[in-house]
């Protein structure tokens, strides 16, 4: 993929994040998805990246550190909402969010973990740096918004091995 195809779908990617991904991960016992709406793209250490921040008590960290690596489906079409909106309140230690959603998966291109299989975007991870966010090294008014319980982000910094639609 040229620089070009790669710029034009990382620009769809930052458009629909808000809305809602999916960010999958893996390991040998089991597959979880759980939805974001942050996150950034960019190009460091001289390779393409992508930035994710998942919650240090979510079921979804406990994979992602093992697995290091993950997949983001950026859905195009609204029917996805109402699957987006459960897999970002229920937890993957407490319910099978694949199973109960009906959710398709299709093996990855570059990667061990799978692509939720919907007409969208797909970007594939290799974790390449992670950093967990730390209280005293947080602005006062980003810690008194969103992280009043101490429920921080650990941010993890992906390598993009691939970027591709699915149809």
């Amino acid at each position: 993929m040229n620089m070009t195809e790669y710029s034009e779908l990382i620009k769809k990617a930052a458009e629909i994040l808000p809305k809602g991904a999916f960010l999958t991960t893996a390991n040998k016992n089991k597959t979880n998805t759980m939805t974001i709406g942050w996150g950034t793209f960019g190009f460091q250490w001289g390779i393409p990246t992508t930035e994710v921040m998942v919650r240090q008590s979510r079921f979804t960290k406990e994979i992602l550190d093992n697995s290091m690596e993950f997949t983001l489906t950026f859905p195009y079409e609204e029917s996805m909402k109402a699957t987006l909106g459960y897999c970002g309140q229920k937890s993957g230690r407490d319910c099978d969010k694949i199973g109960d959603c009906s959710i398709s998966l299709v093996p990855a291109k570059e990667i061990t973990t799978p692509v939720v299989s919907c007409k969208g975007l797909v970007i594939e991870c290799k974790v390449v740096a992670k950093t967990e966010m730390q209280t005293e090294l947080t602005d006062s008014s980003v810690f008194d918004k969103w992280y009043k319980n101490g429920d921080l982000h650990t941010i993890y910094y992906g390598q993009v091995l691939a970027c591709y639609e699915l149809n």
